[in-house]
């Protein structure tokens, strides 16, 4: 009788491994389909440092908000003012992104509300362009819930850009005046 209990622990244990090892190779390839079926979109042009404008088809485009950051401003608008560094964010999205081609992926929500599309962008070679910008420092962080996905990992960016005076961080770039005559 033991023996039957312990054969029959056997077969569970097996059974459950084996239907394990079948549910992995399911998301395999799912996850190998959805890469193959992703959608590119080419970038149209680049309005500053976290919102550009991408051919979807339409007779306008689709203009696209990186959703998780925030660049500095690159003018003043209705509750926003210009900001240093805004120039350079813009002139690093477009030289990442401009006449390339991108993939969007989505969190909760899709839509700022200005009714922009608030997207995670790729590029064709897997570069993962919002947290490009925060790494090199052309970006800070704005998480907004409940789009968080990613909300860790830009933190972490973040503090790493900033420790390594990357980008807007850079105190010799922000402050030339305040730092002539400061041997290196």
């Amino acid at each position: 009788m033991d023996t039957e209990i312990m054969m029959l622990k056997h077969i569970r244990i097996i059974l459950l491994f084996i239907i394990f090892m079948l549910t992995l190779q399911v998301n395999a390839q799912s996850d190998r389909k959805q890469r193959e079926e992703a959608v590119f979109y080419p970038v149209l042009r680049i309005v500053d440092g976290d919102t550009f404008w991408v051919d979807d088809g339409s007779e306008k485009g689709l203009k696209v908000r990186l959703t998780g950051i925030d660049a500095p401003e690159t003018r003043n608008s209705r509750n926003k003012v210009k900001a240093a560094f805004g120039d350079e964010s813009t002139e690093y999205l477009a030289g990442l992104i401009g006449r390339k081609r991108i993939r969007l992926e989505y969190d909760i929500d899709t839509l700022d509300q200005y009714g922009r599309t608030l997207a995670y962008v790729y590029l064709e070679d897997g570069t993962f362009v919002n947290a490009s910008m925060v790494r090199n420092g052309y970006a800070t962080v704005m998480t907004t819930p409940p789009n968080v996905k990613y909300a860790d990992t830009f933190a972490e960016l973040a503090r790493k850009a900033r420790k390594r005076n990357r980008g807007l961080w850079n105190q010799e770039m922000n402050y030339p005046d305040k730092l002539q005559g400061v041997p290196d």
